[in-house]
């Protein structure tokens, strides 16, 4: 294992007093492992929450800032943040106007954040669950009942952070979130897994000239293991289960081309023209890309496509201004 740490057991901290030194926009307590922003609360506000296991980056600390999330809590790598995490930072954001729970649909997270919703409730904060279940691979894996919670998570914490900057209620900002999960999309190949630094060895194995196709975000496996193809045959086979589950003819789309940790941008680049063009030979618009390494899994080599159905509404509201590290236009 060669990874750039110090230890092993100190990775997350280690990643937290890093993050707390490049972004003073940002309040990270190592202790209580949150991450809200230097402001918060804001009186009057909804305030949005999530968070789930490192190694992830910049899901989702990184998306902490204006027009996105209040709050995050970072767990172990690959393990679900823990019911005092989530509590502790919804209660350092909270603004009196309510708490949104962003959570991905990981057994481990869906359990923590429902303890944390029902403490927090106990403290007398207003608590709404979003939950994120787009990749369309596999049904009940290792680490979920249902399908796995993936980049939509990106799209759901942008755009009901936008209209929760524009002073919605807890009730609209929680449904523009779940009606951006029900129309959103995702599938991942892997190129090569990934490796925990606590464990030191790689989370699956991959032959000479094989891919997985449907790999998870923690290298859990996909639907098939398949020969290495062109880039065109990959996104094509991932668009093609989109396609089935969620017919994409006729529609303007957001989409993530989403590296998956170890995947050069301009590998990134040519998955996005392959995606382009399947979508456009198809009748289907990009109105919104994004490209680049936004929901990872370490290191590994792989590449994510996430499609949203995109409403009016859900364009507006991913076009207004946002200040995060990770992702930052219109100010």
């Amino acid at each position: 294992m060669r990874k750039l740490i110090n230890a092993p057991a100190d990775v997350v901290a280690d990643a937290l007093r890093g993050l707390a030194a490049a972004h003073p926009s940002l309040r990270v307590d190592v202790d209580t492992r949150t991450v809200v922003r230097a402001a918060a609360p804001r009186p009057g506000k909804v305030a949005l929450v999530s968070g789930g296991g490192s190694g992830h980056e910049p899901l989702h600390a990184g998306f902490v800032g204006f027009g996105m999330l209040d709050g995050a809590c970072p767990g172990e790598v690959f393990t679900s943040p823990t019911p005092d995490q989530v509590v502790a930072a919804a209660m350092a954001v909270h603004g009196g106007a309510g708490v949104l729970l962003i959570v991905k649909n990981y057994t481990g997270d869906v359990l923590n954040f429902q303890l944390a919703a029902e403490l927090a409730e106990d403290e007398g904060i207003e608590v709404a669950t979003v939950l994120v279940d787009d990749d369309v691979a596999v049904r009940d894996s290792t680490y979920t009942a249902g399908r796995r919670g993936t980049g939509a998570t990106l799209f759901a914490e942008k755009i009901a952070g936008a209209l929760a900057e524009e002073g919605a209620g807890l009730d609209a900002v929680a449904a523009v979130a779940r009606e951006v999960v029900a129309r959103t999309r995702s599938f991942g190949v892997a190129l090569s897994p990934c490796t925990v630094p606590a464990a030191g060895e790689p989370t699956f194995e991959l032959g000479p000239g094989e891919i997985e196709l449907g790999v998870g975000i923690h290298g859990e496996p996909g639907r098939e293991r398949a020969a290495a193809a062109p880039a065109a045959e990959i996104v094509a086979a991932a668009l093609t289960a989109i396609d089935q589950d969620m017919p994409l003819a006729g529609q303007e789309l957001l989409v993530l081309v989403n590296g998956m940790g170890g995947t050069p941008l301009i590998e990134q680049y040519i998955a996005y023209g392959a995606a382009e063009r399947w979508l456009a030979g198809r009748g289907a618009t990009v109105a919104r890309p994004l490209v680049g390494g936004y929901v990872t899994s370490l290191e590994m080599a792989g590449v994510m496509i996430s499609v949203c159905r995109a409403t009016p509404e859900m364009l507006r509201l991913w076009d207004a201004p946002v200040e995060t590290p990770a992702l930052r236009w219109g100010r």
